[in-house]
This record gives structure tokens, sequence and C-alpha cells, in this order.
């Protein structure tokens, strides 16, 4: 269990940045019921004795799928190729197995719980390579890669906190209510719901009134439907032939016990990560790896309030937690609001929302008073400690070396990734992809991007005030400003038309330290908006 905790962590913390692609663009990188064991007293077919010879005992989960195959054998060139690129990447079916290792058995339960065929088990694989914290240039997430759509229509919260299509057992129970309303709607034809799983049932429909009107097969192989769908369904195929007879591919498959690996644990109100892992005693990106919904560096506020734990943590983590005061389980601070200060600048600088300063001290406008103290909830932890947060993760990416000259941009009002791909002569994908984003994201005003540029051009910086000045005339310079007697943060923002939460960021600064006179700040500043600077 050590060895492969500590083997799962690594994966997870590297693959988070780091893919190969999939169908969608990802790039690589309740209670449970046992199958129904036969009467002793009932026949036996001679084909299930020969089944129980080849594969054994289901000890290894991998049997306990293959043996439940239900989806009719296939053959097509479009199998073959998928199953030429499998068989020549064994380190890809080593990395997904180790993945797969922690969520694979509840998947299995739910599918066999709900009268699924076992070959959908495989399917995080197609989708995601079962990496939790996958994210698609189509806007999907989690290893079930929901959109955001599909996500709320199945009940899939998601806010700054928490991301339910990340969340593996929230997704998985989507995603198994989703597959059988595809089924249903196309009379059981599993390779049309799958294919309208991954383009949507409206391209499926599309394409099979077209062929009906042609004359042609409705089947999934006969229609015309987009590139990624055509390879979609071929994968999972490939990868179920694949697994029925690893040794026919020259793929050795690595063992997944047939054996739970975790249980949901209601902790009934919002808790540090870093300290519910450390009442679990696992690694704080192990808990993450099993948790993968929570975006920052506690559970949400609102809920939902469970976590997921190995089994073999859960009994201790119950007493210590039943033994930790409800108080105890976030840190607090006051803060006491000072001249220029916004509910938004405070929760950029905490960390937190807004929504969470509003009620936990019952604000009910926008508008705040200097002087008064509020009360803050902050992180445990240096926030580095959260390696697998949405920030760290999204930082990690950003600071992966590539071709370019390196730029940083923040955003503005009126920025879109378009201007900002044209500016610099890079795709739009890429520009998304190296900010953990995807193109259709909205781009949030003060948000920091990491552009390689091609063409080396400096570029603006956010500007508190309105701005109108189109992004390509804009001209961006880098100064340097010595501290004179009596400036403040104040002053320099006004007198170089820049926010005071851009120098703090430029500058490395704590807000609470008193500027020294000659002391030197870097400035980033647009010389088109300057006047007598």
């Amino acid at each position: 269990m050590t060895k492969f905790l500590l083997l799962f962590c690594l994966s997870v913390l590297a693959s988070s940045c780091a893919h190969m692609g999939t169908n969608k663009g990802i790039d690589d990188s309740a209670e449970t019921t046992r199958a129904e064991i036969p009467d002793a007293q009932e026949s036996i077919s001679e084909e299930t004795i020969e089944q129980a010879d080849l594969f054994g005992p289901e000890t290894d989960l991998w049997g306990r799928i293959r043996n439940r195959f239900s989806l009719s054998e296939m053959e097509h060139p479009r199998i073959d190729k998928q199953l030429a690129w499998y068989g020549r990447h064994q380190g890809y079916m080593d990395r997904v197995a180790e993945r797969a290792q922690p969520y694979m058995h509840f998947i299995v339960e739910m599918l066999e719980q709900e009268d699924i065929p076992s070959e959908l088990a495989l399917l995080p694989i197609v989708e995601s390579a079962f990496q939790p914290f996958a994210y698609s240039h189509g806007r999907a997430a989690g290893i079930w890669q929901f959109i955001p759509a599909t996500g709320r229509r199945y009940g899939l919260k998601q806010n700054w906190w928490y991301d339910g299509r990340r969340d593996v057992h929230a997704s998985t129970i989507a995603a198994v209510k989703f597959l059988k309303a595809l089924s249903r709607q196309f009379k059981g034809d599993w390779m049309l719901a799958l294919a309208a799983y991954n383009s949507g049932s409206g391209t499926v429909r599309k394409a099979i009134r077209k062929n009906k009107r042609l004359g042609k097969p409705t089947d999934f192989f006969s229609l015309q439907l987009p590139p990624e769908t055509r390879a979609y369904v071929p994968k999972l195929l490939a990868l179920k032939k694949i697994i029925a007879n690893p040794a026919a591919f020259d793929i050795t498959l690595k063992a997944i016990p047939n054996e739970s690996y975790f249980t949901l644990v209601d902790i009934k109100s919002q808790i540090d990560l870093a300290l519910a892992a450390e009442l679990a005693d696992i690694p704080i990106n192990h808990l993450y790896a099993l948790n993968p919904g929570h975006n920052r560096w506690s559970t949400p506020p609102n809920g939902p309030h469970y976590l997921l734990l190995p089994n073999e943590k859960v009994e201790a983590f119950q007493q210590k937690l039943a033994e930790l005061p409800n108080q105890q389980r976030i840190k607090w601070i006051r803060h006491k609001i000072k001249n220029g200060e916004t509910l938004s600048s405070i929760a950029m600088k905490y960390h937190t929302s807004i929504n969470v300063i509003k009620r936990v001290n019952r604000i009910r406008s926008k508008t705040i008073r200097a002087g008064r103290s509020i009360t803050i909830p902050v992180a445990s932890k240096s926030l580095h400690s959260y390696k697998l947060s949405a920030n760290q993760r999204r930082d990690k990416k950003q600071n992966i070396p590539r071709k370019g000259i390196k730029v940083t941009h923040i955003v503005r009002e009126g920025d879109t990734f378009w201007d900002l791909s044209r500016l610099h002569n890079v795709g739009v994908r890429q520009l998304a992809k190296w900010n953990s984003m995807a193109p259709r994201d909205p781009l949030v005003p003060g948000t920091k991007l990491i552009i390689w540029s091609r063409t080396g051009k400096q570029v603006s910086h956010n500007d508190p005030g309105n701005i109108t000045t189109p992004l390509h005339r804009r001209i961006m310079k880098r100064i340097g400003y010595r501290v004179r007697n009596g400036d403040s943060l104040a002053r320099i923002s006004q007198k170089f038309k820049v926010s005071v939460n851009q120098l703090l960021r430029w500058n490395k600064l704590n807000r609470e330290k008193v500027l020294r006179p000659g002391q030197s700040l870097t400035l980033f500043v647009d010389v088109t908006r300057q006047s007598g600077t």
C-alpha cells in the first residue's frame, strides 16, 4: 500500500500538468454491492468453466471486468488502428493502471449495480487516461470529462471552491445516469450512446436522419460523424480486446486488486485540507488525488461535506475528527479594513471568496467601511503546501519552460485569447493550455497569464481604471522606480495608473510592511495612458 500510495501521488502530481492527447483534447497525462455468486446447486455451462479456467478467481479487477463483457465483438480497420497504438505503448497502459487503481473498483460496482456493460469501466481511459485533474480545450473536466452544462444538468456543482465534475464519487454517479439516459434514447444501442456521450445526441441523431434519407445503414460505423467521434468508440473497443487478451497484443496489465479502495466519510462541515490530511495520516497530495473536486485549501463552506479516504485510514480519522472542536477545523483571523480596500481585494489577499467574507460577517451590501474589523477564514499552512489546489496546479503549468520569450500578462477588460494570440503569434489553444484554461473560458480582469511569445512584445497589465485603449495600440514599458519620502502604495499606484495589488504582486511585497525611501520597485506601465509621468 505504501509503495502504491507513493507511486500514485507522484503520477498524479506529474501528470496534472503534462499529458498525452485523448478524445477531447485532453493532455496525457454510495453503498456498493458485490457481484452475485451463482448458487452451488445451479448447473454451470462448459463455456463458464472454460472462462473460469482462463481468468482464474476474480482477485484482479481486470478479470472481473472482462468476465462481464457484454458488448458484441466487432472487427473494423478503425479498431485495428487503435489496437496498434495501444500495443506500441506499454508505458501508457502502465500509467493508466496506476492512476485507475483507487477509482476503478467503485466504477465497476456502480456499473454492475445499474446493469451497464462492464466495458464502460474503460471509458475514463479514453476520456482522460484516468487523470483526475484532466481539463480539455473543450472545457471538459475530470475522469469522465463532463462539460459545464452537462455537469450541472446531472447535479455536479461548480463554483470557486469546488468542481463536482472532478469529484470521482459524484461524477461517476452522474456518468452512470447520463450513460443510461443515452442508452434509452438510442434504444439500447451502446455504440450510438457512446458516440453521443462524445459529440452530443443531436450530432448523432442528425447523422442517423441523413443516412435514413439516403437509404444507408444507421449503425455507428456507417454514420458520418466528427473525426474525433469516429475514433472515440473504436478506442474503447480496442481497449476491450486488449483487456480480454493482453498477451495477444504483447501488453502486460498491471494488477488492480478486486477490492474497495476508499470510503466516503461524512465530515458535516468545512475543514482545512492540510488538517484533514494530518488527521488521516496521509500526504496532502494523496488527499487531493482522492478528492480532486476541491479547488482550494479547504472543502467548500456550503458543501459537499464529505471526503474520500483510504479504507484503512477511516477509523482513526473519524476518531480524531470527533475529538477536534468545530471551530478549530478552520483557521480564522481578524482583518481591519483600510482606506481603499474592497471586498474583492481582501478576498484576493486571503485567497478566499467574496461570498464567504460576506456570509461570515453578515455583510449585505457591496461597500465596506474603513476601520471596521471583519473575520476571515484562512489556510493553516503556506499555500505552496496545497500543491494540487487549482492555483498551485496552474502556477506549476505556467512555469514549465517552453519555446519563445516568456511574457507575463495581467488580463484587462476587453482582452481575448484571440487578440493575445495574434499579438504574440501563438495559437489560441496553445495560449489557453499554458495557463490551464480552455479557449472558451472567460478571461477575468486581474488574472495572470503566461505567454511564450514569438514576438517578444510586452503587453498590458491589469489597470483598475476603465480601459478604453485597444490591445493592439497599447505600449507597455517596464520601469524601475525608487521610493521617495512620503510615498505609499496608494500614491504610487495613482501616479502610474496601476493597482495596489499589482505593485504587491510585481514586487512580492507584504501589504502590512511600510515602504522605505530608496527602496527599488518594478512597474509595468501602459505609456499610452500616462500623462505627465
